[in-house]
């Protein structure tokens, strides 16, 4: 079977979208034009390591790193331990952040699901996850300057 008939564009298409809407409203934020390029480069390193996450496989992580005090225990409980805590602070604190993360998370694993029962690997979901996700992520930018160019919204 061919690679492009191998690819699940459904879930490709809704992680697209997905992150067409982050970069939607990152580009609408009223932030002081100095912090742009550091807010554009944590959510590209964040993108990028949410999607390398998924797709490393977590035994094979704990072979490359063998730090003594950090991966004695699993790693995955630990992370998840980390990552849980924090959702529980976005869910009481911030419900609308909170619900971005979690909808941005649930299509990046829908993609990465998708991608292995097409029997990917991990190096080729990797490098079409992140393309997909840093694409929606320009085009939503895109999609607002223009809208607001032509519509002349401030």
């Amino acid at each position: 079977m061919s690679l492009l008939r191998r690819i699940p564009w459904v879930s490709l298409i809704l992680l697209l979208l997905t992150y067409i809407t982050l970069g939607w409203l990152i580009s609408i934020s009223t932030v002081n034009v100095s912090w742009w390029k550091w807010i554009w480069g944590l959510t590209v390193a964040g993108i990028l390591l949410l999607v390398g996450g998924l797709t490393t496989p977590w035994a094979m992580l704990t072979d490359y790193f063998r730090f003594p005090i950090l991966f004695q225990s699993n790693p995955k409980s630990f992370a998840m331990t980390l990552f849980g805590a924090f959702l529980l602070f976005l869910i009481l604190a911030k419900f609308r952040l909170f619900l971005d993360i979690l909808l941005i998370i649930s299509a990046t694993m829908l993609a990465r699901l998708d991608f292995q029962t097409a029997e990917f690997t991990e190096v080729q979901s990797f490098v079409i996850i992140s393309v997909f996700s840093l694409a929606g992520l320009g085009l939503g930018t895109l999609v607002e300057k223009l809208m607001s160019h032509i519509f002349n919204i401030a």
